[in-house]
Formats: C-alpha cells, sequence, structure tokens
C-alpha cells in the first residue's frame, strides 16, 4: 500500500472520528470557494437587480457565520436551521443578493435536519425551511417557472435524501444489533455446550474414581480377614491399595473445577462399573462395521498402559469421531483409526474420506458443535492437543495427543 493512500484512509479515519472538526473543514471550504467570487462576481445590468446592495464587509461577516453555523449541524440540526433561515432573512431584508455558501448551508442543514432527527422534527424543519424558500422568492427577481419548480424539487429532494439515509442507517444498525445478539446468543450456547460437557467428564471420573475406591475396599477387607494367617497375600493386597488409592487421587484432581449435575435416572446405580478404555476399542470398531461403515485400525509403536482418564478420554474421542463419520461422511464412506505410542504421548487420528466437512464443522440442530466442544473439553482436560479439520484430499480428521502421564 502506497504512502499516499495510506495518509488518506488516516485522515479520513480522523474526520470520522471527529464530526465536528469535518464540519467545519467542510464550511472553511465552501467559503474559501464563495466569498471570492461573491466579491469578484458583478451583478447582472438588469433594473431588477438594482434593488440588491453591493457587497461589502457586513455581508460577508453574515455569510460568514451562517456558513459556519454548520460546524454543529448533526448535533443541533433543528438550531443551525433556525439560525440559517433567521440569518439569511436578516441578510435578504438588508438587501444584499442571495450567496453560494448562503445558499448550500441552507440546503445542507435540511439535509442534516432530516438525516439527524425524527420524522416528527424533521418534518417541521422540512416545512419551515420551504416556506422560507417560499418567501425569498417574493424579494427576488422573476424567475422562470421551470426554475422555480426546479428550485423546489431540490429544496424536498434534500429533505428526502436525508430522511432516506437516515431510514438506511437505522435499518443497518438495526441488522448489527440483531448480529451482536445473535453472537452473545452464540456464545451463550457454546458455554453451555462446555458446562454440559464438562458435567458429562466429570461424571465419568467419578465413575473411574469410585471403580478404584471399590477395588481399595475390597483389597482392604481381604487384607483385614488374610492379614493373620498369610501376610504376604495381605501385603501384596496393601501394595495394589496404595497404587490404586494413588490413582484415584490422581483423578480426582482432575474433577476439581468441573462442573457436575446430577446424572440421568436410568444411570443410576452404574457408580461401580468403570467406563469403556481402548481396550474396549474392537468391539466398538465392530459396532461401527455392522451399520456399513468401513473401519480399519493401525496401532504402531510399543503399546503402553495409559492413565484411566486418558484411556476414558482417547476411547471417547474415537467414540465420538466414528459417530460424526456416520451422521455426515456418506454411505460410501471409509474411515481409519491410528494409535502411535511413544514413550511418554499417546496419538490418537481418525480419518474418514467422506463428505461430511462441511456439516460437521457448522451447527447442529439445537445443539450447536456439542461433539467438537466435547473433544476439545476432553483434550484440554488432560493436559493434550487437539486438531479438527477437513483432510488433504477430501473428508475430514481429527488428531489429538495425550500425555501418557498427568
Amino acid at each position: 500500500m502506497s504512502p499516499r493512500i495510506r495518509g488518506l484512509r488516516a485522515c479520513r479515519a480522523w474526520l470520522k472520528a471527529r464530526p465536528r472538526a469535518a464540519d467545519a473543514l467542510f464550511a472553511l471550504g465552501l467559503l474559501l470557494f464563495g466569498l471570492p467570487q461573491m466579491y469578484l462576481e458583478d451583478l447582472p445590468h438588469d433594473p431588477e437587480y438594482d434593488q440588491f446592495r453591493t457587497p461589502d464587509l457586513a455581508n460577508g461577516l453574515g455569510v460568514v457565520a451562517v456558513t459556519m453555523a454548520l460546524t454543529w449541524r448533526q448535533r443541533y440540526p433543528m438550531s443551525v436551521l433556525g439560525f440559517i433561515v433567521a440569518g439569511g432573512a436578516v441578510l435578504t431584508l438588508l438587501d444584499y443578493p442571495p450567496s453560494i455558501p448562503g445558499v448550500v448551508a441552507f440546503l445542507v442543514a435540511i439535509y442534516s435536519v432530516a438525516a439527524h432527527r425524527g420524522l416528527a422534527h424533521s418534518a417541521l424543519g422540512g416545512l419551515v425551511g420551504f416556506a422560507y424558500f417560499v418567501a425569498s422568492l417574493t424579494v427576488l427577481p422573476m424567475q422562470s417557472p421551470v426554475v422555480l419548480i426546479s428550485d423546489a424539487a431540490l429544496v424536498v429532494g434534500v429533505w428526502v435524501l436525508g430522511r432516506n439515509l437516515r431510514l438506511r442507517r437505522a435499518y443497518l444498525a438495526e441488522l448489527e444489533d440483531r448480529a451482536a445478539r445473535l453472537e452473545r446468543a452464540r456464545g451463550t450456547d457454546a458455554r453451555a455446550a462446555r458446562i454440559e460437557e464438562r458435567s458429562r467428564i466429570a461424571r465419568e471420573l467419578h465413575d473411574v474414581v469410585a471403580h478404584h475406591v471399590s477395588v481399595m475396599t475390597v483389597q482392604a477387607g481381604a487384607a483385614r480377614r488374610i492379614i493373620d494367617r498369610d501376610g504376604d497375600s495381605a501385603r501384596e493386597a496393601m501394595s495394589t491399595i496404595e497404587e490404586v488409592g494413588r490413582t484415584a487421587l490422581s483423578e480426582m484432581r482432575r474433577i476439581v473445577g468441573v462442573l457436575r449435575t446430577d446424572r440421568d435416572a436410568d444411570q443410576a446405580g452404574r457408580e461401580l462399573a468403570p467406563q469403556p478404555g481402548l481396550g474396549d476399542l474392537g468391539e466398538l470398531l465392530d459396532h461401527v462395521r455392522e451399520t456399513g461403515l468401513s473401519v480399519q485400525l493401525w496401532i504402531e509403536g510399543e503399546a503402553r498402559t495409559p492413565s484411566p482418564g486418558v484411556d476414558v478420554a482417547a476411547f471417547r474421542l474415537i467414540q465420538e469421531a466414528l459417530t460424526n463419520t456416520l451422521k455426515h461422511a456418506g454411505s460410501q464412506a471409509r474411515a481409519w483409526v491410528r494409535l502411535y505410542y511413544t514413550e511418554r504421548d499417546l496419538t490418537v487420528e481418525i480419518e474418514d474420506d467422506g463428505r461430511g466437512t462441511a456439516t460437521i464443522m457448522a451447527d447442529n440442530g439445537d445443539h450447536p458443535g456439542h461433539g467438537l466442544v466435547g473433544m476439545y473439553e476432553r483434550v484440554a482436560l488432560y493436559g493434550g492437543e487437539l486438531r479438527i479439520g477437513p483432510r488433504v484430499g477430501g473428508g475430514f480428521g481429527v488428531r489429538a495427543r495425550f500425555p501418557l502421564e498427568a
């Protein structure tokens, strides 16, 4: 971008932020153009123009005052119109001829009243301006009917233009306000989706912790019964309790700060049942294949046992991604699931070659994007990274990296 264009844009932004200064500059430009012409141009040699006085200092000061009143045309349009009409009437009564700055200032004042005031005030201003225009015709030299009609149409047209621009601004303001309301509503829905997803994650974590606590309780009871006759088995049970307790505490830390709601009635009594994990991935893929979707699984690297929370989160991520594929990718789509194990990380990839990219990323009924929100929440909860988007060559892809150790 050239320096000249940048300078023009900066000047335009400065004037837009300071409308009074812009109006003052407009009035000054009008005076610089009109005053010299007023003093240098002679009146027509016609007996009808003999009634007008030659422009002098008083005439110039009056024109300057009337024109510079446009500085406040946006803030006080009715007052500015009244001042210009009064000033023009005084100059006319003093037998000074009409001037270009005075005529333009009058038209701009009528436009400003129509553009910056309601219908009642703008109509009143329009009537006052038109009455002044008709009254001024009585002291001006006789004009042809065509000129009179065109001048009257100009006054009315300026008022109509101001009203149309005001209505257009009001319409655009309403559109902006509606867009802002929709954006706020969308943000509210997104927050509600995050809260709902966090509640679901918290319930699943609660189930994991409850399962570990149940194991600890059973092991403690067994150790108490056999501690006198089988010390080695009791110590082994104690070691199991210690290990399971550490895992439960680690998962409990993740629950802190996650909103938890009452679970549905049909889930009551499941506290002791562990959530599915990657060990149940084969069963999940079999269920998906039964629907007709072709799914292939690759596992690379040495399989390691992740923490229970990561195990659940990875399984749910794959489940949600395949569900989206079933819903949006089409009947001929294929899907691939890949697990990459390293010493510290587990990377999960789910890809398909379907045609559901647009519908997955767009709103979904009454719950816009809840599945994608849930994916982000799950991965972020365990300090992982998630990338979701279109796949090279077509289709959709989900890639998540989980740390194996929290």
